[in-house]
């Protein structure tokens, strides 16, 4: 299974020549490369992690491609005609040779005055966990990947650091890092690293277009 890093907080999941998007939002280059594609798991409805073009770029490629997303989600994308199978922690999908597993359920705080929304956690065979905009911590899990946050309006470093160290990847690597200039993404992937390395992990700080085997 490989998985490429693309800009901000969209992955891509290759396995025996499928595909599974993952956050395909506007600070990702639109995507036109997008044949195999299976799936697409949206974790939460702000744009920045999925938007119409985007979604309708990988189904013109793939007419039966499948959309998960949670409920907040499946919602705003209805109001653009895109139908979206929602999902919500603890539910568990097998598409082709993706096993999906959601947790997590809401999104971080932004500010008190910004309304809480869905976002859900997602671990791709049982190896990748994205929680999205989120610390949830898959338990009893072992991470193989962990995609942590590295900079965003919802958090601050200290709390991606002890996230790392809260769910102990073998290996773990920058997500959401679009907002960061490059000194910011250096100073990130200081912190992230000196955090996955607190439990024997290794980490990768990949560029957009970067891959790496699980």
């Amino acid at each position: 299974m490989r998985v490429t890093k693309l800009e901000h907080a969209a992955l891509v999941v290759e396995h025996s020549g499928n595909r599974l998007f993952i956050d395909p939002g506007k600070f990702t280059t639109p995507i036109t490369e997008a044949s195999g594609a299976l799936a697409v798991v949206v974790t939460h409805q702000h744009d920045d992690h999925w938007t119409p073009e985007q979604l309708g770029r990988i189904r013109d490629r793939n007419p039966e491609v499948r959309v998960f997303g949670p409920a907040g989600m499946a919602d705003a994308a209805a109001e653009a005609g895109v139908e979206v199978e929602r999902v919500a922690p603890g539910d568990e999908f097998e598409v082709g040779p993706f096993r999906m597993r959601f947790f997590g359920g809401r999104h971080a705080i932004i500010h008190s005055s910004i309304p809480v929304i869905d976002n859900v956690g997602v671990l791709v065979n049982d190896a990748l966990y994205y929680a999205g905009d989120s610390f949830a911590v898959p338990h009893d899990v072992q991470v193989e990947a962990l995609a942590a946050p590295a900079g965003a309006p919802w958090m601050k470093i200290a709390e991606a650091m002890d996230y790392i160290m809260a769910v102990a990847p073998r290996r773990a690597f920058p997500t959401h890092e679009m907002v960061l200039s490059r000194a910011g993404k250096d100073l990130s992937n200081a912190r992230l690293k000196w955090a996955t390395e607190q439990h024997g992990g290794e980490y990768l700080a990949l560029e957009p277009g970067d891959s790496f085997d699980l």
